[in-house]
């Protein structure tokens, strides 16, 4: 690390490693540097499993075409119109590109998943998921010459007037200056960091379960905007989803995620109904559902089905609480049974025939009932009876750096930075203000992660 190089990146994750072999294709020497050990690294990519590209028609591995039109409907329905249009546009645009670009780095695509996905037709599914994805790109980047350092983390920066120096790095119990022409910040959010989140969220914080990596503790964010770089984002606003409560504090992953939330109804500590559980098709509403449970009394809530629903989503890692009754499932979950049996109760006088079907908004629904069940409602009572204990799952945060289209940090004086790059969950924030739709994130730090190793390249050639 005492040599200068062209291009400093830090993080070891999807953005990370695409903006590395983009700047070494470009002619660029690189260096990453990766704070968490080489068994870890990655960052929250190890858990991802497919990424959402704009297509124009059907291919071996999707389904039909998904249009830029599309794509841009489905974020601006999910973040409720809190997105930089011409970034996010311009993202969508790119994506058709990575669809391709992704698999010459050594990545390859399986046949989308059905069940409650609904993703045939809009998501690309990495074959053997994210850590096998990642392990592509560590391969096709050390082959193209990009060095890597682990258990190497940025402490301090020194950057000049909007310009990056070098950065001090701790690394086998050492501090050590490493200079670059141009640095591309692919580290993640703060997600990770309790105290950070507390700060925002308050001591409801501490029962909120990390999906990812306990890497992602926000120490390169925090420096860069300390450091004079232009925050962009709500810092309450993350990626959080319902997950197992009986999951470990960090690093749980995928198999911790609950998608059965359409099938029956969510109650909280109180046994009451809280939200719409089929407000929309899944995969555009799952990450909304963190949120909802991180409002509700000791941020815990419970999903409650019945035996016909049991078969028709992605089991958890843990098995369903079970019971021959309401009454006794509500003994079993420490929730009042007359409360639970009573919410239950409503529900099902409110329950109207229709047709079910989870891959469409079908016809199921309530009436009179506050709050309904717009889709796939139907009558929980048939035994045995299911539940699982759900708390706030966060995966990352959305306060970041701004950036512009080249990928370019943009200072607190709105003055382009002039040398600085970010990719991924550190700018995931100018996309996504809130609100999620399944694989933006891998798309993000794909597409601004090429731009960023590009960019940065290039500034250092000039």
């Amino acid at each position: 690390m005492t040599r200068r190089y062209d291009v400093l990146v830090v993080g070891g994750g999807n953005a990370a490693l695409c903006a590395a072999i983009s700047a070494r294709r470009s002619g660029a020497s690189v260096l990453v540097l990766e704070a968490a050990p080489k068994f870890y690294r990655g960052g929250n990519t190890r858990h991802t499993r497919n990424m959402r590209c704009a297509h124009d028609s059907a291919t071996e591995i999707l389904t039909g075409p998904y249009t830029e039109d599309e794509f841009w409907e489905d974020l601006l329905r999910v973040t409720g119109g809190q997105t930089d249009e011409e970034l996010a546009r311009f993202m969508i645009r790119e994506s058709k590109e990575i669809l391709h670009w992704i698999v010459e780095q050594g990545v390859r695509w399986q046949p989308s998943l059905g069940g409650t996905l609904s993703l045939g037709r809009t998501n690309s599914f990495f074959l053997g998921g994210g850590r096998a994805m990642l392990n592509a790109l560590y391969l096709t980047a050390e082959r193209l010459g990009v060095e890597v350092v682990y258990d190497a983390e940025v402490v301090d920066l020194d950057i000049q007037d909007g310009t990056f120096v070098s950065a001090r790095v701790m690394h086998a119990g050492s501090a050590v200056d490493v200079r670059a022409a141009s640095l591309v910040a692919a580290a993640g959010g703060f997600e990770a960091n309790i105290e950070w989140l507390k700060e925002h969220w308050g001591e409801a914080a501490e029962n909120f379960l990390i999906r990812g990596t306990p890497y992602n503790r926000g120490s390169m964010l925090k420096l860069l905007l300390d450091k004079g770089v232009k925050p962009v984002g709500d810092p309450t606003q993350c990626h959080a989803v319902a997950i197992d409560a009986r999951a470990p504090k960090f690093d749980g992953g995928i198999i911790t995620r609950l998608d059965c939330v359409v099938f029956g109804i969510v109650v909280n500590k109180n046994a009451q109904r809280f939200y719409d559980e089929g407000e929309d098709i899944w995969p555009k509403r799952y990450a909304i559902w963190g949120r909802l449970v991180a409002a509700q009394p000791d941020q815990i809530a419970y999903i409650i089905f019945d035996a016909p629903s049991l078969e028709l989503f992605m089991p958890s890692l843990y098995p369903p609480v079970r019971a021959d009754t309401i009454p006794e499932l509500a003994g079993k979950l420490g929730l009042s049974p007359e409360a639970l049996q009573e919410t239950v109760e409503t529900f099902n006088r409110a329950v109207r025939p229709g047709t079910f079907d989870h891959t469409i908004l079908d016809d199921c629904r309530t009436e009179g009932l506050t709050p309904p069940k717009s889709h796939w409602a139907r009558a929980i009572r048939t035994a045995p009876f299911y539940a699982y204990p759900v708390r706030p799952g966060i995966t990352f945060t959305y306060l970041g750096t701004r950036v512009n289209r080249d990928a370019r940090m943009i200072m607190a004086d709105d003055r382009p930075a002039a040398n600085m790059f970010s990719a991924g969950e550190i700018m995931a924030g100018n996309v996504l203000g809130k609100g999620y739709a399944a694989g933006i994130g891998m798309t993000i730090g794909s597409v601004f992660g090429r731009i960023a190793g590009r960019e940065a390249a290039r500034n250092a050639r000039n």
